[in-house]
């Protein structure tokens, strides 16, 4: 019998694959206390970014179907 694996929904919320396989996630920062930043920051942290390996190996046991 094959067991189900459950998905991690937490990290389903933060987490979601390339089109490459690769796994992005948001830039943390940009929520409050954004007067004192510059524009150039604030547009940075807008964009997504990808994991590192070690972490995207890690993320991967918690979503195993994505």
């Amino acid at each position: 019998m094959k067991i189900k694996l459950k998905t991690h929904r937490g990290a389903a919320k933060r987490f979601s694959k390339t089109g490459s396989g690769m796994l992005s996630r948001k830039r943390s920062g940009k929520r409050h206390l954004l007067a004192h930043k510059s524009a150039k920051r604030k547009r940075s942290m807008s964009n997504l970014t990808s994991l590192t390996k070690g972490d995207s190996a890690a993320i991967k046991h918690l979503l195993p179907y994505i």
